[in-house]
């Protein structure tokens, strides 16, 4: 499978918050670099989300225990610089 073989060119770090920080830093939270890396290693098309606010609601580690996740925003601003966005 050629999609297995996607790597990230390059990687920054978060500077403030957003929609898209929160989810990356759930994901990352979890043990994934991003949505790509999880649906890859967990064979999934879909990732379960809160309909309100579209944030990740569930997400299976490597080891297969789960995480749940709040509606509301999880990542403080103390973490936000934590977080690493990855460029493919």
């Amino acid at each position: 499978m050629a999609s297995s073989d996607v790597k990230p060119k390059s990687v920054s770090h978060a500077k403030k918050w957003s929609e898209e920080i929160e989810n990356l830093y759930r994901f990352q939270h979890a043990g994934y670099r991003d949505e790509i890396e999880y649906k890859q290693v967990k064979q999934v098309s879909m990732v379960d989300r809160w309909p309100e606010t579209g944030y990740v609601k569930k997400l299976q580690r490597r080891d297969n225990t789960f995480y749940y996740y709040n509606r509301q925003r999880e990542c403080d601003d103390k973490e936000v610089h934590k977080v690493k966005i990855y460029a493919y």
